[in-house]
């Protein structure tokens, strides 16, 4: 028998028990190991690792059947849970990753989309009590358009956001009457019409929302229909479950494009995705009065954080069309210039709707236009595109159910070529920001009062401006358009697109769309926004959560990369740097993104109540063997191999532009990311760039001495430079002499553009320094 073959059995030192085929001093073949804890796992071997099909079964009472790759629960398995609940779908890396169905341990079923563990995508959750909800998740919660239905008959169409209705939306009652209006954090928030029983307005829509509901009953038989007991393969299951998730997003937007001023009732506010709920809900008293009115007869109400501060009663007979829209559309007057006050409660969806109809127009009215180099003309003050949205449409505009806009697109065929420079698609920019997924709303991360949108697929930020950002951008455009045209692996923010809106009534929000560079399949773990600067650069610890944008005082690592990798990003950083101080640009940051590969240690910051458990003794017992037989934990470390293009699995987004960089440790060539057993990423700068984050940790002796000890993990790093747009004039200038007089000068962000760029440069040459 050859040694390929050998059938052999042999003891650890560990305690472990190997039975099987073996490959020198490897198992390699089929073979069974049992752990000193009675951990087991039976199946195919690899070079001593845990790869191709197998059944691993823990202590604990948990199992799992499926494919493993590198000794990771990697393709499509089932796994049975030590409490009872089953999941049968994809697997990435020992986490629930792509289509699957999962019933837990009471009963409750989730049939669709996993992303590292978390329900994320189109889904279906059916609660044991008999509620179901069908529509968008995100990081395990109800976020995006989606359609709840409870036992009792009720039923709420619209917009969610970490669990809670957010947004607008439409709430029908199971007798028939109708709630359209917004929400906020699970609370009616803003204005909205409440149609009582056997209104005609509800007649209409009960009728409308009866063939929905058919074509979402045919949809929960058509997905429940997904075998989970079977072998089907990945492929094969994919391509149906893709099938069902295009029907979800189908079928939840058919009612909810119709509804534009949607949302619901306070006696169900506080539903989340937890949904331990009594389904027997009543109706509020303010719902109440008006059930038994007359069928003419509305309500248009006015809600605060929940609280009805307004009610008129209409008669919807008597009113004439215009009166009618008057109704509909009453903005009141608001003294505030903030855009954030402009669109306040359900105006914010007004804005979300004119965004994706202006963006939509201008891309499809330059697309046709033949490509050409961009002249300097096309900078200037005529370069622009304006129309008139009214809500009835026009010759040359859609209807729509929004308010009466004017639109301003600035420098359309700079922008154009632009997003033509970062391998950008047309058709793809405007399915990301107009398809039915809509835009989210994010909370502002800093003090500047903007308000920002992310795209459904999460490539894009959309961000609003001040009047004087708008005109530094417009004058610096022209060397910002020379200086991503000379340097293709540029950190600076990468713009596709310059608008403004124009109400009816005067007010003027200004926007730009920007490519997120958080886009990415690796989950973050840490954002930091770092600008060289120290006073009052840090955030409270009890502000601090997965989501939060820590400071520069707040950041705790030294991050050590390849020498060429990091000598690439600082030559970067320098031109950079360079470009921004000729436009006297200040107040700028690199905002930096971490994925640890092993964030064990972040446990209790990074993973919320509802997140997956896996079984404790998952990660510590999928174990490989080394050259001399003995059992360890699997390797963590970061590969870097010789790029190899055929190979590459690359996620496009705004970061596909870029040379693959090159790296002194697989001899000066160009270099892939290997994630041990997964995925091989390509190496551009400020994207898939692996690093080891030390972590310095003081250490009490016993002769109450201090030892500086340093805890080492690894981490893929994105990183790029934003706020780009704050020019040094009069005003920076008068509040640099001010803050300086209380504070040390070279601690406050507010510095003349070449001082801020060599402190910026400074402090991140201490962030990453150069290896020993």
């Amino acid at each position: 028998m050859e040694a390929s073959e050998r059938t052999l059995e042999k003891v650890f030192l560990c305690g472990g028990v190997y039975a099987g085929n073996f490959k020198g001093l490897l198992p390699h073949g089929k073979g069974k190991y049992t752990w000193s804890d009675g951990t087991t796992y039976e199946g195919d071997w690899e070079e001593g690792k845990m790869t191709g099909k197998g059944r691993i079964s823990w202590a604990s009472g948990a199992t799992y059947e499926g494919d493993f790759s590198g000794n990771y629960l990697h393709g499509f398995g089932t796994f049975t849970g030590s409490d009872g609940s089953l999941y049968t779908g994809g697997w990435r890396m020992n986490s629930q990753h792509g289509i699957g169905r999962k019933q837990y341990q009471n009963s409750d079923v989730y049939d669709g989309c996993w992303k590292e563990g978390k329900r994320e995508g189109s889904g279906r959750y059916a609660w044991s009590n008999s509620n179901m909800y069908i529509g968008s998740w995100k990081n395990g919660k109800m976020s995006g358009r989606g359609v709840m239905k409870w036992l009792n008959g009720d039923l709420f169409d619209g917009f969610w956001s970490n669990g809670l209705r957010h947004g607008t939306g439409c709430y029908r009652f199971a007798d028939g009457g109708y709630y359209f209006g917004t929400w906020t954090k699970g609370f009616k928030d803003g204005q909205g019409t409440f149609y009582p029983t056997g209104n005609k307005h509800s007649a209409r829509r009960k009728s409308s929302a009866d063939k929905n509901g058919e074509k979402k009953k045919r949809l929960l038989v058509h997905s429940s229909s997904v075998n989970t007991e079977n072998s089907v393969r990945p492929h094969v299951r994919r391509s149906h479950s893709e099938k069902i998730s295009n029907t979800l997003l189908r079928c939840s937007s058919q009612t909810s494009h119709r509804t534009s001023s949607l949302r619901e009732d306070s006696a169900l506010d506080d539903i989340s995705v937890d949904m331990s709920f009594d389904a027997s809900s009543r109706y509020s008293d303010d719902d109440q009065s008006g059930l038994q009115g007359d069928s003419s007869v509305a309500f248009e109400r006015e809600y605060m954080q929940g609280v009805l501060i307004k009610e008129r009663v209409r008669s919807i007979s008597g009113l004439s069309l215009k009166s009618k829209k008057r109704y509909k559309f009453h903005a009141k007057e608001v003294k505030s210039k903030s855009c954030v006050d402009i669109f306040e409660g359900h105006r914010r969806y007004y804005l979300m709707l004119n965004l994706q109809l202006g963006i939509r127009y201008t891309v499809g009215k330059i697309t046709p236009v033949p490509a050409r180099e961009v002249r300097s003309s096309d900078f200037g003050e005529r370069a622009r595109i304006r129309m008139y949205f009214p809500r009835k449409g026009s010759q040359f505009t859609p209807p729509h159910y929004s308010i009466d806009f004017y639109w301003k697109d600035y420098c359309p065929m700079v922008f154009r070529n632009l997003r033509e420079m970062f391998k950008l698609n047309a058709a793809e920019y405007m399915m990301s920001i107009c398809g039915d997924d809509g835009l989210r709303e994010l909370s502002s991360p800093g003090k500047s009062g903007s308000i920002f949108f992310l795209s459904g697929d999460d490539r894009f930020v959309i961000k609003t401006l001040k009047r004087s950002e708008l005109k530094v951008f417009l004058r610096m455009l022209p060397r910002y358009y020379r200086h991503v045209s000379q340097h293709e692996n540029t950190l600076i923010t990468k713009f596709f697109g310059l608008h403004r809106i124009k109400l009816k009534h005067g007010k003027k929000v200004r926007f730009v769309v920007m490519g997120n560079m958080f886009c990415t399949e690796l989950r973050i773990h840490r954002r930091y926004d770092l600008k060289g600067s120290s006073h009052g650069r840090f955030t409270k610890k009890d502000k601090i959560d997965e989501g939060t944008t820590l400071k520069d005082l707040d950041l705790t690592y030294e991050f050590h990369m390849d020498k060429l990798l990091r000598e690439s990003l600082f030559k970067q950083l320098s031109l950079d740097c360079e470009f921004l101080e000729s436009q006297q640009i200040i107040d700028y940051s690199l905002l930096l993104g971490l994925h640890f590969r092993a964030p064990e240690h972040l446990k209790a910051l990074l993973e919320p109540p509802d997140s997956l458990h896996k079984p404790a003794s998952a990660q510590a017992t999928l174990g490989g063997m080394t050259s001399q037989g003995e059992l360890s934990i699997p390797p963590r470390g970061l590969l870097l191999v010789t790029h190899e293009p055929s190979s590459v699995s690359t996620e496009p987004g705004p970061h596909i532009r870029g040379s693959t960089l090159r790296a002194m440790s697989v001899g000066d060539k160009e270099v892939d990311l290997l994630l041990p057993g997964t995925a091989r990423l390509r190496v551009q700068l400020g994207v898939n760039m692996p690093a080891q984050a030390n972590l310095k940790v003081l250490q009490d002796k016993t002769d109450s001495a201090e030892v500086e000890l340093f805890e080492v993990y690894d981490v893929v790093l994105y990183l790029g430079i934003i706020d780009i747009l704050q020019e040094y004039n009069v005003r920076k200038k008068l509040e640099h002499t001010c803050k300086s007089l209380q504070f040390d000068p070279m601690s406050i962000s507010v510095v003349e553009p070449k001082l801020y760029s060599r402190r910026f440069i400074n402090f991140l040459e201490r962030v990453f320094p150069v290896a020993p």
